[in-house]
């Protein structure tokens, strides 16, 4: 039995040790932006949405709304503090959808953690998140419920952690938090590669993830409900499943549901949204993710 574990062990830390060294330098620089964005761009990020509230670009605006979210390089429990600032400032709920629906799906950190899966699987995460935030903020619009959609009184203004006047003290404080918070979760889905790779036959894996056919559509994005637990954690994960023959479309649905259905995602939003609007928008993330699951097969897989 000794013998047995020390083999199996041997095997896992082999296969771990190469995910390591793929990956490492992705979150290592992943890390970096996402701090340098946080410390000194992030302000910026802000101003340019509170600037939107003067602007004319009536449901317009829902486009740039959706690519700040996306450069926003704050977590969900950080972004819906400063949502309820911009809603207090008069911005309109549909842009706040856009920016709040992007924001949860993609980050510059995160972006750069993608690139690890290659050139298309980036594009398509990319323009699915971007599209998705722009979907989500014209749904709002189109409901007519540009001002009383979301309830921000819960929240009082956002939390600024970034304080210590020495910029590159600022920076390294910054970084310290990066890793502390993604690091753990980072190790886990390079141990759940390797475990896959050890453990999960190839030819089972393809018959069920494999199909680009609505099934495996489905099969990806309701995987991705309990596995989404931190983005770079899956980055292993999917690197492995695209290699064993998951559909791109596929891992297109994945990518959108997980964040999105995050379970601390879930529990700060059920409170901005209420009963009835937060059950839409799990409706709206199901089917987002289908259709562009199957729109990325049809076209790319």
């Amino acid at each position: 039995m000794t013998a047995v574990l020390q083999r199996e062990f041997v095997y896992l830390s082999y296969f771990f040790e190469i995910q390591f060294r793929q990956l490492f330098g992705y979150w290592a620089l992943g890390i970096l932006l996402g701090s340098v964005i946080s410390v000194f761009c992030k302000e910026g990020i802000y101003q340019r949405m509170q600037q939107l509230g003067t602007s004319r670009l009536g449901v317009f605006g829902v486009v740039p709304a959706s690519l700040l979210g996306i450069a926003s390089p704050l977590c969900m429990f950080g972004t819906l503090p400063v949502a309820a600032s911009f809603s207090r400032g008069g911005l309109k709920d549909s842009w706040l959808a856009a920016f709040m629906m992007s924001s949860i799906l993609l980050n510059p950190q995160l972006i750069v953690y993608s690139t690890a899966l290659g050139g298309r699987v980036l594009m398509v995460r990319l323009v699915t998140c971007f599209f998705c935030g722009v979907a989500a903020g014209l749904l709002v619009h189109w409901a007519g419920r540009d001002a009383g959609f979301f309830d921000f009184s819960s929240f009082g203004d956002p939390e600024n952690h970034d304080t210590d006047p020495r910029p590159f003290w600022r920076l390294l404080k910054n970084i310290g938090r990066n890793i502390r918070a993604t690091a753990p979760w980072f190790l886990v889905g390079v141990l759940l590669s390797a475990c896959f790779q050890r453990y999960v036959p190839m030819d089972r894996f393809i018959r069920l993830f494999g199909s680009h056919k609505g099934f495996g559509i489905l099969m990806a994005a309701t995987v991705g409900v309990p596995l989404y637990a931190c983005g770079g954690a899956t980055i292993p994960l999917l690197q492995q499943w695209l290699a064993g023959g998951m559909g791109l479309g596929n891992a297109a649905a994945f990518m959108i549901t997980g964040p999105a259905t995050k379970i601390t995602n879930l529990g700060a939003l059920k409170i901005v949204f209420g009963a009835r609007s937060f059950f839409i928008y799990i409706g709206f993330v199901i089917l987002y993710s289908f259709f562009c699951g199957s729109l990325v097969n049809l076209g790319l897989g």
